[in-house]
Parts: structure tokens; sequence; C-alpha cells
């Protein structure tokens, strides 16, 4: 079975008109996809120690808990220091 001959894309049918159709914007909800999408690229060596997604979350997640716990080990050092007497 042939294929009709295409139509050019500049072409709307009869029917149609262009006012009917408003302004066109190119790429309107780009920003919005973008700002829902966190794709990280891991350098080439990283990728190789950590097979799939889930090795990679499970790093972070230890990461921060090493992180967490660290910083509530240092919160002494927060408090002002005592002055000690000249001697």
């Amino acid at each position: 079975m042939k294929k009709g001959r295409g139509r050019s894309t500049n072409e709307l049918r009869a029917e149609y008109k262009r006012s009917d159709f408003g302004e066109l914007v190119r790429g309107k909800y780009a920003g919005r996809v973008a700002a829902s999408c966190n794709v990280v690229v891991l350098d080439p060596q990283v990728a190789r120690v950590f097979p799939n997604e889930r090795a990679v979350n499970d790093a972070l997640r230890s990461l921060i808990a090493v992180a967490t716990m660290s910083a509530r080990l240092t919160r002494r050092s927060r408090r002002p220091a005592r002055r000690r007497a000249a001697a």
C-alpha cells in the first residue's frame, strides 16, 4: 500500500485559521519540567562503584547519618569558652 503525499509542515487545513490558536510559545513548560527532574550524572569512576540507584541512595543516607552524628558530638564546642585566669 502506498502512502499518500505528505503535507508541508507549514500548511493548515482550510477549516483552521492561525488566529484561532492564539500565541504559540516554544518551551512553555520547560522550566516546570526542569524543576521537577533532578537527574544527576555520575563520573565514570563513581558509577563503577555504585551499580544502581539504590546503592547510591544507601551510601548517601549513610553519609547523612555520619554527618548528623558528628555534628551532635561537636555541639559542646558552640558554648562560649570559659576564660582562664592569666597565670
